[in-house]
């Protein structure tokens, strides 16, 4: 068993990280407004003796922790809930309320996981910093702010102190995911895609719709755009390469017989290379912009980005090192995995500081659960993450994520040696 991992199968610890969990996953916030949780996250490691900074990136907390020479590991959690109602039946469920940055009033629902992810890293925090004889070097702890809007890792980066905060020298990150809990699922080069959401305002000119001669159909401009769009995957995309091409909102008119001034195109694109998604970013462009001249319009079409996540490619020998710690510690538990179509704005810190970077999984589905879908063909019905029903077994879940990234960071954490 690793030398830090083993200090996780500790009753009184896990059972004070499910009371956290349960309070946190109760009581979420939105994006960019993760003031209780931060706090919580901040007072816990900073009763722990690390050097706490709070609100980085807005709502950001950063603590350090020195224990002599060697290597300095980042660890990295998300601490955002969705702007969704849950429905998962937990006693434990969450029935908060909040206004969103438009003063929209929303259900709020931890319903992606981060709650695990915070009380996982408290729980690594409160392990290194009890037991600081079985490892030497320098961690770093993050709580990141806004994902879900791939606003909060650049807002840290573009707060980060590099005079109080030491540069680390490998990023760490994981995620709960459906999969067998017990398992932690690893890949490296590519394991998360980018994604890219747009809002497209199409302008036409509004009149009568007894009328039509006299106006530009933004409706007809829209639905012919939203058809045409469907072709770059099928048409100019390789069979050869992945993307997901969504179109999730089209938006236009109030009245039957009103021809409207506009129309709005909301879209997602997912992609797993870079000059695919360069091609698809400019191909969207082209399309948009070409069925509003054959439309006749007045105005080009308005292009606003809605949320930008880069890809999440791990570096290969980083993750060739996890991995080998992943086996020691957890056997075939511990497996590769293909690269999952969600996106992250996990791997901005490393490609900002030029730092090489491992995310990995790790399975949340009740293993009973996970293997009855499996037999009948049917995991695609398990409630995933975003769903209102995702609920991720606490038991062996909180213990495994917490194994996972003690054992990560003691492939670079030097074990203390006898004076």
């Amino acid at each position: 068993m690793n030398a830090l991992a083993q200090f996780a199968h500790d009753e009184k610890l896990l059972a004070d990280l499910e009371e956290t969990y349960k309070d946190i996953h109760q009581h979420p916030e939105l994006s960019m407004q993760e003031v209780r949780t931060a706090k919580i996250a901040a007072d816990f490691i900073e009763a722990l003796g690390y050097e706490v900074t709070r609100e980085i990136g807005v709502t950001g907390v950063v603590g350090v922790l020195r224990n002599g020479n060697g290597c300095t590991v980042m660890l990295r959690a998300d601490m955002d809930a969705l702007p969704m109602e849950e429905n998962t039946g937990l006693p434990y469920a969450s029935t908060v309320r909040a206004k969103d940055e438009d003063g929209i009033d929303v259900g709020v629902a931890h319903s992606c996981g981060h709650d695990f992810h915070t009380t996982w890293l408290m729980g690594a925090a409160h392990v290194l910093a009890h037991h600081k004889d079985a490892w030497s070097g320098t961690v770093v702890v993050v709580f990141q702010p806004g994902e879900e809007e791939a606003r909060g890792a650049a807002a840290m980066v573009n707060d980060w102190d590099d005079k109080r905060f030491p540069r680390p020298d490998i990023i760490l990150g994981q995620h709960v995911m459906v999969g067998p809990s017990g398992t932690v699922m690893y890949r490296p080069g590519v394991i998360l895609s980018a994604g890219d959401s747009l809002k497209i305002r199409l302008f036409g000119r509004g009149s009568h719709g007894s009328q039509p001669q006299t106006a530009i159909d933004p409706v007809i401009m829209a639905a012919s755009t939203t058809m045409r769009l469907q072709t770059i995957v099928s048409r100019e995309i390789s069979p050869l390469d992945n993307a997901v091409l969504t179109i999730g909102a089209l938006q236009a008119g109030t009245k039957e017989n009103i021809i409207p001034d506009e129309a709005t195109i909301k879209l997602n694109v997912r992609t797993f290379d870079d000059d695919v998604r360069e091609y698809m970013l400019s191909s969207i462009r082209r399309i948009c912009c070409a069925e509003c001249d054959a439309s006749n319009a007045e105005r080009p079409p308005e292009f606003t980005t809605i949320s930008s996540y880069p890809l999440t490619e791990n570096d290969e020998a980083a993750t060739q090192r996890v991995a080998v710690a992943f086996a020691a510690h957890f056997g075939e538990k511990a497996y590769e995995t293909k690269p999952a179509s969600a996106s992250e704005d996990f791997s901005i810190f490393g490609r900002t500081w030029n730092v090489p970077y491992v995310f990995w999984f790790v399975g949340g589905t009740d293993p009973d659960v996970f293997a009855r879908a499996k037999k009948e063909k049917q995991i695609n019905k398990i409630p995933s993450n975003h769903s209102p029903k995702f609920a991720p077994v606490i038991d062996p879940t909180l213990e495994t994520g917490l194994q996972a990234m003690l054992t990560a960071a003691s492939a670079w954490l030097s074990e203390k040696q006898e004076a």
